[in-house]
């Protein structure tokens, strides 16, 4: 089992360098898609690379233009001179079919990485020091990311970032805003991979806000949402909801309810039976809340790992992920009885961390928002008044 060859393919790696030099366009059509690392022979990537610095310029990617930079970057003797350069022209009938090599070089280079991830993570079961937890997380991770090809270096060269950026300008990459003015006017809005935080005092209405926030990100954006609640039922959860619905301006199509969330408690304690009237508009919101794009976790126990995880696995269920919402941050840390400070330092660099590792993998609009009870109260006042249920208007 050893003495075979890591999977690879020199003949398709040749290919695909033959066609960036022999076709300008080649280069546009595989640069988002076949990284540096995926090429199995290093002289390879060096000529890839080369490649990929001409293109993020906007200088042409010809023999010619391929050789003098690799001159001038003292690497045109490592990767065989010129006559490796010109014998990959002559190998190269057109690149017509480029696309699907790439794929297939791609293929290999995956395969690669999963002998070394399963590797790894062999090597992880054997450390029985670690908790059971943090191993099978750091398993996940390694396999979840093969699976979004997501295993090219994090650090690259200016000139790649600058073109990027300036793409990112012209695609008017979305920062989605909260749906509400006041808040808009703070923040402008949510930005892809970052940790906002919601502080104010106990009953100030955090979770009230948060949910407010999620429905927006639903109804405005289509994008799923994850809630993640340390100190509600999900059943709880479910009825501020439909609270919520029933005074949205979006939905007109059933009678209003004052202070739903009130009247349901009061009927499930046997106080005041819900009317035929009522029962027929709560049947109406819960047909619209039903196709909300909405996952509820009530674990009281759950860690940053733990969210992390959920998040994966709802990335993999739909292929997106939105808003994260964790409600609320003293819940997660850990009482040692040491220094709280600290503690929920620890849980919000996690969230921190796992926001932005979320934001690389999925490449999509992923949030994290966490709630606590500091007493921080102007940014939620700057949003407006809340009602008797709680709810921002």
């Amino acid at each position: 089992m050893m003495d075979k060859l890591p999977p690879q393919n020199i003949d398709a790696e040749e290919a695909i360098l033959g066609g960036c030099l022999l076709d300008p366009d080649a280069i546009d059509r595989i640069s988002d898609r076949l990284i540096p690392s995926a090429f199995y022979v290093s002289t390879h990537k060096d000529i890839y690379l080369a490649v990929l610095r001409l293109h993020s310029v906007g200088k042409p990617t010809d023999l010619l233009a391929v050789t003098n930079w690799l001159a001038d970057h003292d690497l045109l003797q490592s990767i065989g001179g010129k006559n490796k350069l010109a014998s990959l022209v002559d190998r190269t009938v057109s690149a017509v079919n480029i696309d699907a090599i790439a794929e297939l070089v791609m293929n290999k280079y995956l395969r690669r990485q999963l002998i070394k991830a399963g590797n790894e993570i062999m090597e992880l079961g054997y450390q029985t020091e670690a908790e059971l937890s943090i191993i099978l997380d750091s398993a996940e991770q390694k396999v979840f990311r093969l699976s979004n090809q997501r295993l090219n270096s994090n650090t690259e060269h200016n000139s790649e970032i600058t073109i990027a950026a300036y793409n990112q300008l012209k695609e008017i990459s979305p920062i989605y805003p909260t749906g509400f003015y006041n808040l808009d006017k703070l923040f402008v809005g949510f930005e892809p991979g970052t940790l906002t935080i919601v502080a104010g005092r106990p009953s100030m209405g955090k979770s009230a806000i948060s949910l407010c926030l999620a429905l927006q990100i639903m109804l405005r954006e289509k994008l799923p949402v994850i809630l993640i609640s340390l100190e509600m039922t999900k059943q709880q959860l479910e009825y501020r909801l439909w609270s919520l619905i029933s005074v949205t301006t979006e939905y007109k199509d059933f009678d209003l309810i004052p202070l739903l969330s009130d009247r349901i408690r009061r009927h499930r304690a046997k106080l005041e039976p819900l009317a035929d009237w009522e029962f027929n508009s709560i049947a109406k919101i819960v047909n619209i809340v039903r196709d909300l794009p909405l996952y509820i976790n009530d674990s009281r126990s759950i860690t940053v790992s733990g969210i992390a995880s959920e998040c994966r696995q709802v990335k993999a269920k739909v292929g997106k992920l939105g808003l994260v919402v964790v409600d609320y941050l003293q819940m997660m840390a850990e009482d040692t009885q040491g220094n709280r400070s600290y503690e929920l330092g620890d849980v919000a660099r996690g969230l921190y961390k796992m926001a932005g590792e979320l934001y690389e993998v999925a490449k999509d609009s992923i949030f994290t928002i966490r709630y606590n009870s500091l007493d921080i109260t102007e940014p939620i006042k700057a949003c407006g008044t809340f009602n008797d249920m709680g709810i921002l208007h």
